[in-house]
This record gives C-alpha cells, structure tokens and sequence, in this order.
C-alpha cells in the first residue's frame, strides 16, 4: 500500500507538456520516480521545461514535436525507445482550438484541425505505443479531455466535439485492449488558469461569475490535473479504465 503511486522504472511521453496542464502533469510524473519525454512543437521550450524537471531530480529528455504530423510522432516514439527502450506511459494532453464563436461560421479549415490535432493525432499516437504495451501486458494511456466534452457549448462547439469524441477513444480502446493489461482513461478539466484558456479566464467578471458556479468556489491550477494523471498511471488506478475522470471543483454537479 505505500508504493501506490511509485511510478519508479516507468518512462512516460506527455505531449504539450512545455506549459499549463502537460507541463504540471509531466512533473509530477517524474517527481514520483518515472523518466518522462517533454514534447511540444518548440525545442527551446522542450530543453527549457526538461531543465527545470532535471534540475529537480527528474530523469527527463526533450524531444519536439508537431502532433498534427504523424511522421513527428513517429519520430518522437522513435526517439523515446532509443533513449529508453519503452514507453509504459502516455499522456495525450496536446490540443488546439483556433476557433471561438458560433458552430453557423467555423471555417472548415478550423474545423478540420480542431478534428485532426484533438482527435486524429491521439488515435495515431496510441495507435503506434498499444503494440509494444500488449507484448507486456502492461500499460497505460490516459487522454486530456474537457468538462467541455460533458456539455454543449455556444462558442466552442468544435472543441467540444472534440472532446466528447477522445473519451469515446479511451472507452473503445479501453474495451479491446484493457485484457492486455493497458489501461485507457480521459481526464476531463473544468477551467483551468493556463495560457491556453486565457480568453475564459482573464476577464476579472467571467471568472468571478465562473467560481460562482464553481462549488469548491476557485478556478483550477496545472497542478489540480498532475495528481489525477499520476493516479491513473499509477498502481492506484490498476483497476480504472475507460473512464473519464472530471477534475473541475465541483462546477459540472453545482448549479451553473
């Protein structure tokens, strides 16, 4: 019972992890023993954050990628293997939104790169690690979803689509391959104080309103999210999969 969360040996690749959530999750991953591969489209970003995680004692390498490009994926589990041999962790936390307004004007190029990075690029990512965790019978992937795939949304349709759509991968994935020992869970944020969500967070007024609505009555922080990932990577979470867990203080079973 006290090596539930020992994550010792394990090697994890977090994608968009230069910042925010990926940023806090990666880590934590590495605080509790496991050796982790910051990734995000920018190197300087990548050796910046693998310094910081190095400098605190974690075992860390930086490889840059482009997840909307499935031969950068590649390369990235390429370059994770050469290092270490294997990839027991994944964390598919990358995401975009470039849209933000009524579902009647999304442009479709918006629209298709919401779809290509949010869903498509996860499902090629799992897709190339599940082979080498069904030959161990072990493994875990767990996907960064939203409340936003809980709910509809008249401004962020797309995204919201998105989301809905990656807990409905983990749950497929989680059917066929959960008898391989590889288990496959979302978590779902509510609004979290990244950069990514600015727009939804910096108006003093709209936050105020949102912790309102917010039963635990604070917006989120990276680190609210870290813990949740290190559970289902875990010992602790050996026996959750397919599921999606919301992490978001209470706003999507309060009132608002």
């Amino acid at each position: 019972m006290q090596n539930l969360f020992d994550l010792t040996g394990k090697v994890a690749i977090v994608t968009g992890s230069t910042k925010g959530i990926g940023k806090a999750i990666a880590a934590a991953l590495a605080a509790h023993g496991a050796k982790v591969v910051i990734s995000s489209r920018k190197a300087d970003a990548c050796d910046q954050v693998a310094g910081e995680i190095a400098a605190a004692g974690g075992e860390v390498i930086a490889v840059p990628c482009n997840v909307s490009h499935k031969d950068q994926l590649q390369a990235l589990v390429d370059r994770t293997r050469a290092a270490w041999g294997r990839i027991d962790i994944l964390v598919c936390n990358a995401a975009v939104n470039p849209y933000y307004g009524s579902s009647l004007d999304i442009p479709d190029d918006a629209f298709e790169k919401v779809m290509g990075v949010n869903i498509q690029a996860n499902t090629w990512l799992c897709n190339m690690v599940i082979p080498e965790m069904r030959e161990r019978k072990d493994g875990a992937i767990i996907i960064v979803s939203s409340i936003g795939g809980l709910k509809g949304s008249p401004v962020i349709g797309a995204y919201c689509i998105s989301k809905a759509a990656d807990m409905q991968i983990a749950r497929n994935l989680a059917v066929e391959f959960s008898p391989d020992n590889i288990r496959v869970n979302c978590i779902a944020p509510g609004l979290v104080k990244t950069d990514f969500a600015r727009a939804l967070w910096e108006n003093p007024d709209a936050a105020s309103a949102r912790i309102q609505q917010t039963p635990l009555r604070r917006l989120g922080e990276p680190e609210d999210i870290a813990g949740a990932a290190v559970y289902l990577a875990s010992p602790a979470g050996a026996w959750t999969t397919g599921q999606t867990l919301v992490v978001d203080g209470g706003v999507t079973i309060g009132g608002g």
